[in-house]
């Protein structure tokens, strides 16, 4: 989710999380982005409500497991604990509606980055947030002439080989971990970018981000698992909306014109 940070898409988010419900909720970690905090605060009132609408969500019997990632590191000092209702807790094994075991971790553990040169990631997160910033300019661009929204950072990811390999090679060790403990998959967040695939008779989902992709995995009541991509969704309902205006007006009686 990265509140805290300006990139956040809080209005969209706080909009799923109205829309949508759950016995169990897990928040797979850089929720709140201390990184950027430390560095100059930024916490608009749509933040806020994001947090407040989990804490509602708990007091309405939903269980929500919190499970840190290396933007918001300082909450692993306070694994184990609850605040709000909300557990703190440094991965989890989720059992599906259908039996499959998953393992539930944020995966910085596994980015040699992170774990070596915490400098670099440092490096990394600044020239993020500066192609944040160029996105921000060029889609309201887009928006002016009627264009959806395009990611810079994302098209960068597939474009550039370094990055497609990183990708490919933390979804091989997160894949390898979900198996040496036992599970069937592995659900995890980290690299901001959303996927459900097998690999190696595994199924890997990442649950993207609330910055540009605006996703997030679903279990359904029969165990299966879906990576939700809600800008589409609202788009989808949108036009079905129009398309029943547009039928309701072609059912209406003609009017007659008396002079």
């Amino acid at each position: 989710m990265h509140l805290g940070t300006k990139g956040c898409q809080a209005g969209l988010l706080l909009d799923f999380l109205r829309d949508y419900d759950a016995d169990e909720i897990y928040l797979v970690g850089d929720i709140v982005d201390g990184w950027q905090l430390r560095s100059g605060w930024y916490w608009p009132q749509a933040h806020n409500d994001v947090v407040q609408k989990l804490l509602r969500k708990v007091r309405k019997g939903s269980t929500i497991i919190y499970v840190p990632g290396n933007h918001d590191e300082f909450l692993r000092d306070y694994i184990g604990t609850t605040f709000g209702g909300i557990e703190i807790a440094e991965s989890r094994i989720h059992t599906a509606a259908d039996g499959r075991r998953y393992l539930v971790i944020h995966g910085d553990q596994f980015d040699m980055v992170v774990r070596h040169a915490k400098w670099l990631a440092y490096l990394g997160d600044g020239a993020y947030s500066l192609a944040l910033s160029v996105n921000t300019v060029l889609n309201k661009v887009r928006r002016r002439l009627g264009l959806a929204y395009w990611s810079l950072s994302a098209w960068a990811k597939l474009k550039v080989k370094n990055a497609v390999n990183f990708i490919g090679k933390f979804e091989e060790f997160l894949a390898a971990e979900a198996r040496r403990v036992g599970a069937d998959g592995v659900i995890c967040g980290h690299i901001h970018h959303a996927a459900n695939r097998e690999i190696e008779g595994l199924r890997y989902l990442n649950t993207g981000d609330w910055v540009e992709s605006c996703t997030a995995i679903v279990e359904h009541y029969d165990g299966r698992m879906e990576v939700l991509h809600y800008p589409s969704l609202l788009r989808a309902r949108d036009a079905e909306a129009a398309a029943e205006t547009r039928r309701t007006q072609d059912a209406a009686p003609g009017r007659r014109a008396v002079a």
